[in-house]
């Protein structure tokens, strides 16, 4: 089996949604969890702001040695990946030290609350820290093609899927997003059922 975790962060469920469109899962042979990074913002904070309930599971750090790919949520926090986010890839130091992530497969799908609040820049610059842990990025291609559209706001670009939430929050993400969260998730699931395929090829011989 191909081992695939789905690790997200969300505030008000926009990238949770895009985290739960499940296209890991169909690709044969792919095992895949949903987990959550852990939430650094205090209760009141939360409850003022409005954040959503999250049951799902934690991860942590030491979880990310064992999948064969990983695919990263976040939402744009003033052009950059959220701080819970990047908190826990500040945690991964140990698994950087053994070369414990080299040659995985890495995707990062992110929401925005406008089309020019720094989507494309959060996308890039969050597969900085994962080329440093020896990571494969794997992106969105245009063999997506609805990301072209020009009749409606589209999230995501060839760097990673993603949807664009609105200044207040108020959008939910549309088919054409969500079509683009499944696509990357069987893209970089493929990739990995390849690549774990022909280890143990190698392994056997």
């Amino acid at each position: 089996m191909t081992r695939v975790l789905v690790l997200y962060y969300s505030s008000y469920g926009h990238v949770r949604a895009l985290a739960e469109a499940e296209g890991a899962r169909s690709v044969p042979g792919t095992l895949v969890d949903l987990r959550r990074v852990p939430e650094t913002v205090p209760d009141d904070i939360r409850r003022n702001a409005g954040f959503i309930e999250d049951h799902t599971p934690l991860a942590t750090p030491a979880d990310l040695e064992t999948y064969d790919a990983i695919l990263f949520g976040t939402p744009t926090l003033f052009g950059m990946m959220a701080g819970q986010m990047k908190s826990f890839l500040d945690q991964a130091g140990g698994l950087w030290a053994r070369n414990a992530l080299v040659g995985k497969v890495a995707g990062v799908f992110a929401s925005t609350g406008s089309q020019h609040g720094g989507h494309e820049a959060t996308l890039l610059s969050f597969q900085i820290p994962l080329q440093h842990f020896g990571m494969l990025i794997a992106g969105m291609p245009y063999s997506f093609a609805r990301q072209t559209t020009a009749e409606h706001i589209v999230g995501g670009a060839p760097y990673g899927a993603g949807t664009i939430a609105g200044a207040d929050g108020s959008l939910a993400p549309t088919e054409t997003d969500l079509a683009g969260a499944r696509f990357q998730g069987a893209h970089v699931a493929g990739i990995a059922a390849r690549l774990t395929g022909a280890d143990r090829q190698g392994e056997a011989a």
